[in-house]
C-alpha cells in the first residue's frame, strides 16, 4: 500500500461512514451519517470523497445527477496499514514496544487484562499449530 493511502482524520471519518453504511451511499448520506449535527458542509464532504477516490480508496458511480461511492479497500486492510505505519514510525518496528506502551499508558482493569491474555493465548495456539 502506498504512502499516499494514509488517511487524515477527516478522511477516516468519511471512510468509517462509507464502511458502516454499506452498499453505495451518496455524498449526502455519508455527510448525514458522519456529521449528523452539520459539522461539515456538503461541499467539504464531497471534496473529501473526491480526494479519497483519487487516492484509490473509494469508487464512484454516477446515476443521474447523484454520485454513489463504494470502498475500494476493507476497513481491516486500512487499519492494518495504519497500525504497521505507526509501529514503524513510533516504535522502531517493534510490536512488543507498542503493546508495552499501550499497557503502561491505558487504564486497564482486570477484565481488560484477561481479554488481552486470552487473545495472546489464542494467537500463540494458532501459531503453534502451523
Amino acid at each position: 500500500m502506498a504512502t499516499h493511502d494514509k488517511l487524515t482524520p477527516a478522511e477516516w471519518d468519511i471512510m468509517e461512514a462509507v464502511w458502516r453504511l454499506g452498499g453505495a451511499p451518496s455524498v449526502r448520506e455519508v455527510m448525514e451519517h458522519a456529521y449528523p449535527n452539520g459539522e461539515k458542509a456538503y461541499t467539504t464532504v464531497q471534496t473529501l470523497m473526491n480526494v479519497l477516490e483519487k487516492k484509490g480508496l473509494l469508487r464512484r458511480k454516477k446515476l443521474g445527477l447523484v454520485n454513489f461511492y463504494t470502498p475500494a479497500r476493507a476497513r481491516e486492510e486500512m487499519a492494518r496499514h495504519e497500525t504497521r505505519s505507526l509501529i514503524s514510525r513510533v516504535f522502531n518496528g517493534s510490536a512488543p514496544a507498542l503493546a508495552n506502551f499501550l499497557i503502561d499508558q491505558e487504564d486497564l482493569n482486570l477484565n481488560d487484562i484477561r481479554q488481552i491474555k486470552k487473545l495472546l493465548d489464542e494467537k500463540e495456539a494458532e501459531l503453534k499449530s502451523k
